[in-house]
């Protein structure tokens, strides 16, 4: 069990995140600063992480023997005690000198530090979670423990700073290579062939299979190995319609299959070939786009197709037309029964996985925009035209840009739009949902102009070859 202490200055929404974590309102929540006083420890939960959850007292630039005094202690205390510490600030009120102050505490400590944005929900603490580079701890992930909005981000970064845990050297579950397994959730309509294609790949009967729809009912986790590379398969029950749903314990599998979605990092979307892309299906996909997750689409049952040609053609129009935010999406026919097309599901998953978590380098970002531009010249508004100035990558994973420009409030979505289809093309980036916010003002990356682009282990794109297509 991972412990993970919340620490900030009074009134940034710490104990919200401790109860949004917990899930149970364990600590009392109000909008006057300083109603924790003393560590509050619980039993939480985060994603597939069993977390140790320590919340603490605001932090006050105090040394006396006064009450702040020593509820700095005890904040001091649960950042020794913690593994990950997690530094929450208010994004709508930006960066201010206590939050410095205490990042220079943190520092010290030697802990590993995760900077929390909270308060991010709209374009309100936009600014705020840029300021988070002044910190000196890298990115901030923008969450909203009210709403709870970007915990799957927020999974992410504990993961990568959690310290490896000790494994026995048979232990199955490891990756030869010591990397994180891949997790990749499968969902679908009922009755779509997800659990069977789940033990076709890993080649044993673990997961019930049947004619009946609806046999799966909790996210089941599968942990397997593919080419030495460690994957952890979630197996999900079967999404109808809302107003389908109608059974309290169908509302609880419908809850843990979203859950699933949130915490994946590539989605596999099982379709019966002979009807596939349906409403449900449709909704599904645009779900995974919304939620930054990668999405493969495969087309099961594909041995019961007369016309497998035509019909892998109409399916692929089908999804150009109907899901235009996801152009590109890789698309696998197979069969679970018989093992038909299989060979070619798992590398669509792992270049679906590359693409992103690609990061770019920001001087071929900007020789793209420099490209992009000429081509496709942005609008005049009242006579006056928006001009783009720089573009720099914030994080990956979607991959996440901020493009800074004159009049940034009145460039149109669909210039927008225009923007993100050219950086997928450009950058061989098929189907990969693509965040890109547009910000007037000076440019924070002025001094340094690859900072806030680094990122270990991750794949650098090179310039696009050929001017831009929209």
């Amino acid at each position: 069990m991972l412990r993970l202490a919340i620490v900030g200055r009074p009134n940034v929404g710490k104990s919200t995140l401790f109860n949004r974590l917990a899930g149970r309102r364990l600590a009392i929540v109000d909008d006057r600063p300083g109603v924790t006083r003393d560590r509050r420890f619980g039993v939480g939960r985060l994603g597939d992480l069993d977390l140790e959850l320590i919340d603490t007292a605001g932090f006050e630039d105090v040394n006396d023997a006064s009450l702040e005094a020593r509820m700095r202690r005890q904040t001091e205390l649960a950042v020794e005690q913690a593994e990950v510490v997690l530094f929450v600030f208010d994004a709508r009120e930006g960066v201010t000198p206590l939050d410095e102050l205490f990042a220079e505490v943190l520092r010290r400590s030697g802990k590993p530090v995760i900077v929390v944005a909270n308060k991010s929900e709209g374009r309100a603490g936009d600014t705020g979670a840029l300021e988070a580079y002044a910190l000196g701890f890298g990115e901030s992930i923008p969450i909203s423990a009210e709403h709870g909005e970007g915990l799957s981000d927020l999974y992410a970064a504990v993961v990568a700073a959690a310290p490896e845990p000790e494994v026995a050297e048979d232990d199955e579950e490891s990756d030869p290579r010591g990397e994180r397994p891949a997790r990749i959730a499968v969902v679908g309509r009922p009755n779509a062939g997800k659990s069977t294609l789940i033990n076709r790949l890993i080649g044993e009967a673990r997961l019930l299979t049947g004619p009946e729809a609806g046999i799966t009912r909790d996210a089941v986790s599968v942990d397997w190995t593919w080419q030495d590379r460690a994957v952890r398969l979630v197996d999900t029950a079967g999404l109808r319609r809302k107003a389908r749903v109608e059974e309290g314990l169908e509302r609880l599998s419908v809850q843990d299959s979203l859950r699933a979605i949130t915490f994946a990092e590539v989605v596999l979307l099982v379709m019966d070939a002979s009807h596939p892309f349906e409403t449900q299906d449709l909704t599904l996909a645009d779900l995974v786009e919304r939620e930054g997750r990668a999405l493969v689409f495969v087309l099961a049952k594909w041995d019961l197709v007369e016309d497998p040609g035509p019909t892998l053609k109409a399916c692929q129009e089908q999804a150009e037309r109907m899901l235009p935010q996801l152009r590109g999406a890789p698309m696998v026919a197979l069969s679970a029964e018989t093992g038909a097309g299989l060979d070619r599901l798992m590398p669509a998953v792992f270049k679906a996985h590359t693409d992103w978590s690609t990061k770019l380098k920001t001087r071929d970002l900007n020789d793209w925009l420099r490209l992009a531009m000429e081509r496709h010249p942005p609008p005049a508004i009242n006579g006056r035209r928006i001009k783009p100035k720089y573009m720099a990558q914030t994080k990956a994973r979607p991959p996440t840009f901020v493009l800074f420009a004159s009049r940034a409030d009145k460039m149109p979505e669909s210039y927008r739009r225009y923007l993100i289809n050219s950086l997928r093309q450009s950058f061989d980036l098929p189907g990969t949902p693509i965040r890109v916010t547009v910000k007037s003002g000076a440019n924070p990356y002025a001094d340094d102009p690859s900072a806030g682009v680094r990122a270990s282990g991750t794949k650098r794109r090179s310039a696009p070859r050929a001017t831009p297509r929209s």
